[in-house]
């Protein structure tokens, strides 16, 4: 799937020599097979365009455990960036943990109609990726533009450069989606991985390629009012040395259990919604689930069976969709992270605190497993109560693993 670096200079050059359209042109020199007898120009383009195909391939994507994560582990394995101590692509724990790894955020909305449950269990609000871009010391060509037209230009730069390009686009826009179950504001990160006919192939994280007509994905990128035409891609295959990315791994875990013990302040957070983030958002909502009386707690705001049910569902929803949680709210990423990182320059130390992570998975997988969005509504508040029980549990675990961490990372030499 990697494109040749001047393929569409190729294309364009033929066109103006055989007057053959776009698609008739480009099809011919990719096959290496002229629709008129070879002259020796068109068996040099040919030749050239098998020899600039020689790229890293793109891999599918497998075992998933965090979809942004996930996207650019795939995409930095394309461009050739490799780990500095072992040249082997760097794994997507890697980059999750860099990205600031996990969280936790609980939030509910009462609306006329309907009552919304969010939960996130990975690193927020501070902004993921671009911790990730700017952490994991990959080159990167990244743009952002008012324009559709140079968007389009940019996008066809990083393909013809051989590279896979990331955009953003609005999920409402996106034609394989019902734009009535998402909101206006939703976006995700896409991969182009090239071209096939006329079409652009997508890499959505679901396991095979979409096919997006060019224009479809423009609207979809142009409904971004923030990061309107953004996109980003690996220009060529430099990482980062061993000391640089250590540091970096420092910073990110100070910064995650920063979060999560509420010792350093929220990006963009008011601070009276502090109390709905890490270790005290998790023991809040173990409240809300006990109340039973007061207007803010769960057996009164879930108190029709038809928001009851949506309600666990969003809940189970976020739990277990890569995006925003995983499996075992990524804890278990989270150690693998750890076990990873110890490996760099002084950080050995970090090994000793993956097991914290992998045994809070095993907690956050039976929570999830208790979570049924079908529960008779008369027996709401005694199923809220079991819930609670559990995230008690995992609070105070949480709470144990994030200081411990926090304390060998302040040992660690600098």
């Amino acid at each position: 799937m990697a494109q040749p670096k001047n393929l569409k200079k190729l294309v364009r050059t033929r066109m103006d020599r055989t007057g053959e359209s776009y698609t008739t042109a480009r099809k011919a020199i990719l096959a290496a097979k002229p629709t008129r007898p070879a002259s020796a120009q068109d068996a040099a383009a040919a030749a050239a365009a098998a020899e600039e195909a020689e790229l890293p391939e793109y891999p599918a994507p497998e075992n998933v455990v965090q979809y942004d994560a996930g996207l650019w582990h795939r995409v930095l394995t394309q461009a050739g960036v490799t780990h500095p101590l072992t040249g082997e692509p760097m794994s997507e724990a890697l980059l999750a943990g860099l990205a600031g790894g996990i969280g936790f955020m609980a939030f509910t909305f009462v609306y006329e109609e309907v009552t919304t449950a969010t939960v996130v269990t990975r690193a927020h609000p501070e902004p993921y990726t671009a911790n990730l871009l700017a952490r994991c010391g990959a080159v990167l060509s990244e743009r952002t533009t008012g324009s559709a037209r140079l968007a389009a230009d940019y996008l066809d730069a990083g393909l013809d450069a051989g590279r896979a390009v990331v955009v953003r686009a609005s999920v409402a826009a996106l034609p394989w989606i019902d734009a009535d179950v998402v909101e206006d504001s939703d976006s995700i990160d896409l991969v182009v991985v090239g071209e096939h006919g006329d079409d652009l192939l997508i890499d959505d994280g679901s396991g095979s390629l979409t096919p997006i007509s060019p224009e479809d994905l423009a609207v979809a990128r142009s409904r971004r009012k923030k990061d309107k035409h953004w996109q980003a891609w690996v220009p060529e295959s430099t990482g980062p040395d061993a000391a640089t990315l250590a540091a970096n791994v420092r910073e990110a875990i100070a910064q995650t259990t920063g979060r999560l013990l509420g010792t350093s302040e929220l990006e963009g957070i008011p601070a009276h919604f502090a109390k709905n983030f890490g270790v005290a958002g998790m023991n809040n909502w173990a409240q809300k689930l006990r109340d039973t009386t007061t207007a803010k707690g769960w057996t009164r705001i879930f108190e029709e069976p038809v928001r009851l049910e949506s309600g666990l569902s969003q809940v189970l929803g976020f739990l277990t969709d890569t995006r925003f949680g995983g499996l075992g709210a990524l804890r278990g990423q989270y150690a693998d992270f750890l076990t990873e990182a110890a490996t760099l320059p002084g950080l050995a130390p970090l090994a000793a605190h993956a097991a914290d992570y992998a045994h809070l998975a095993q907690d956050w997988i039976v929570f999830t497993d208790l979570i049924d969005p079908s529960i008779d509504p008369a027996e709401r508040s005694g199923h809220f109560a079991t819930l609670a029980d559990q995230l008690e549990v995992i609070a105070a675990a949480e709470e144990r693993a994030a200081t411990a961490l926090a304390t060998t990372l302040g040992t660690l030499g600098h």
